[in-house]
């Protein structure tokens, strides 16, 4: 019977089958360009890392469309500067690369993260099991102590489905090794003063005259950002430092990024470096708000840090401040790209950055020249540090910092081995890169850093000396505040406007100084630009009215009014009495009315004629 019912059914159609595409985790794999990291040197294994770890990644995609590059004319080589609703048009992430993102995730058992910036960002949040992690990234985590320390570690490259590679430029936050030091030098030998004590050292604003801020500067309406790496701020801290030095108190607003905290602990850890950013940038800065951006210390913290800080819609920094980086070396590519491509994000926005360029001098505490990133690169403005000797607004002295031969640190400066000559720098003589690849001369400005003519510095109830080039940087930051403000539109990335021949008359020349020792000789400060403390240091007031872009319209300043000489009143004579009126016409609704109210009586006295008399 069974034989019978079979042969009753009608024939399979012979159709061929729709092919079927292969599953993503069934393609081949490739590395992802630039994703190979170093072993972590001196470090001990401990374990792998456990299977149920959560953990999360930043995958960081194109663009739409690349930035827009002026040419010729205006800023050369700058980024094109548009509006923030033209870059969410043009330049936001390519949604074909989310979309395969997202699809890749979701065949790895990895959730996407919620984030309305990510489109801005070009970055989307996946978070897993470390077990799943591995597997979609080809990698193997272990857990490793690096001097006492345990972090999550990943060794060599990330491998990826080919069908991807198109997709992704950078991912981040595997391992969760230190990426940057903080570039703040406290002054060796000083003793922490109590609060009402005097310190030595300059305030932030004797320095602001120093190198002549304009009188009473004002920042209103501008907000600063502050990348911090660790460390935290006391607001009683805050209020009484600018209270000490009659400066109006700021607003201080913390920002947390991927879980990092304003946590503050003892005066030297790294609540060095963010008390001496804040009472840097906002004492030489009056008005400005300071927004600061609290991020753990990894490369993955570090590039969402400053994305965040860029396309923050709420707090809108015109300019942000960086004082961590650590040598070229240190960096995966990858992790290079990604940050330079946030700080082309900036300048195309108007965002001004300004980065430490190092404490280590020529070799960036290698065994080598080296340089400092992200202060190399070609989208920031690189801040190197002078000992100043001044006296009000009038300089005695400002020569190279380099206390080396003290172990008190010397300014950065050299040739990037990663980031080539940018066309505004072709006229500067900077020395030729040991790279094929390099050739970008960093710093680009500098100003006071030695810590024994630093910055008097209020941390955790204590205030002392601070130095480092990381001072320098909040007083650009600062001093970019104010002339944003002055000149009623942000003036976004500088660097092609300071090399102008005009912008020479906006600096002060160092010319005497090496930031480097016995070993590593090579630098030296000589006019003009030069590896130690590129252009100078500011005269502000000169400086700034060369800073406003061109084609790039805001409002205009409202100009302070010139008072007025009231003049003498003239006696006014008293005017003679007009005659009185006289009395009006009655108007026509009143005749009307009398009219109505005799028309009656006229009616019974004419019947009554009518009757005949009796007789």
């Amino acid at each position: 019977m069974k034989e019978e019912t079979q042969m009753a059914k009608s024939p399979k159609s012979k159709t061929p089958k729709k092919a079927v595409a292969p599953r993503i985790s069934d393609e081949p794999r490739a590395v992802l360009p630039g994703s190979e990291k170093a072993p972590a040197a001196q470090s001990i294994h401990v374990k792998p890392t456990g299977a149920r770890s959560k953990i999360t990644v930043s995958v960081i995609v194109p663009r739409k469309e690349p930035l827009k590059i002026n040419r010729r004319g205006g800023r050369a080589a700058g980024p094109v500067r548009v509006s923030r609703a033209e870059y969410a048009r043009h330049h936001n992430a390519n949604p074909d690369s989310l979309k395969a993102v997202k699809a890749f995730a979701r065949a790895y058992n990895l959730k996407v993260e919620p984030d309305p910036t990510a489109a801005a960002r070009r970055t989307l949040k996946l978070s897993g099991a470390a077990s799943d992690m591995q597997k979609a990234f080809g990698v193997t985590l272990d857990q490793k102590t690096i001097n006492g320390v345990e972090y999550r570690v990943r060794e060599g490259a990330i491998h990826l489905p080919k069908s991807l590679l198109a997709h992704v430029l950078a991912v981040l936050g595997l391992d969760n090794r230190p990426q940057a030091t903080p570039h703040f030098r406290i002054l060796h030998g000083a003793r922490p003063s109590t609060a009402g004590a005097p310190a030595s050292g300059y305030t932030p604003p004797q320095v602001a005259q120093a190198y002549q801020f304009p009188a009473n500067p004002s920042a209103a309406g501008q907000t600063i950002g502050i990348i911090e790496l660790g460390g935290g701020f006391q607001t009683a801290d805050i209020t009484a430092y600018f209270q000490s030095i009659g400066v109006a108190v700021p607003k201080v607003t913390a920002v947390s990024v991927d879980g990092g905290k304003n946590a503050p602990s003892t005066p030297q850890s790294a609540d060095g470096e963010v008390m001496l950013d804040i009472e840097v940038a906002g004492s030489v800065a009056p008005g400005a708000n300071l927004a600061v951006y609290f991020t753990p210390n990894t490369d993955q913290g570090f590039i969402d840090a400053i994305t965040t800080a860029v396309h923050d819609t709420t707090n809108k920094p015109s300019v942000i401040s960086i004082s961590w980086g650590g040598a070229e070396s240190s960096w995966t590519a990858q992790s290079m790209s990604a940050l330079d491509a946030a700080c082309q994000s900036a300048a195309a926005l108007g965002v001004s950055i300004t980065v430490a360029a190092g404490d280590n001098g020529s070799t960036d505490n290698t065994s080598a020249y080296a340089v400092d990133f992200p202060g190399s690169s070609p989208h920031v403005l690189c801040c190197g540090g002078t000992k100043l000797e001044a006296s009000g607004s009038t300089i005695s002295s400002e020569v190279v910092w380099n206390e080396l031969a003290d172990n008190e640190g010397a300014t950065g400066g050299g040739v990037s081995n990663q980031f080539p000559l940018p066309s505004w720098q072709a006229n500067s003589n900077v020395p030729a890169a040991n790279t094929s690849t390099g050739g970008r001369g960093v710093p680009d400005v500098a100003g006071d850093a030695d810590p024994t003519t630093g910055y008097t510095i209020r941390v955790d109830g204590q205030t002392f000396p601070i130095g480092g080039t990381s001072a320098v940087a909040p007083l650009w930051a600062g001093l970019i505040a104010v002339a944003n403000t002055q000149l009623g539109v942000p003036v976004g990335f500088i660097n092609p406007a300071i090399y102008a021949a005009k912008a020479t008359v906006g600096f002060n020349d160092i010319t005497q100084g090496t930031n480097g020792n016995a070993q590593f000789p090579l630098y030296s400060a000589g006019p003009g630009w030069d590896p130690c403390t590129g252009q100078g240091s500011p005269i502000a007031v000169k400086l700034i009215p060369l800073l406003a872009p061109s084609g790039v319209t805001g409002p205009t300043p409202t100009p302070t009014p010139t008072p007025t000489p009231t003049p003498t009143p003239t006696p006014t004579p008293t005017p003679k009495p007009k005659p009185p009126k006289k009395p009006k016409k009655p108007k026509k609704p009143v005749k009307r009315a009398v009219k109505k109210t005799a028309k009656p009586v006229k009616k019974a006295a004419k019947k009554a004629a009518k009757k005949p008399a009796k007789k």
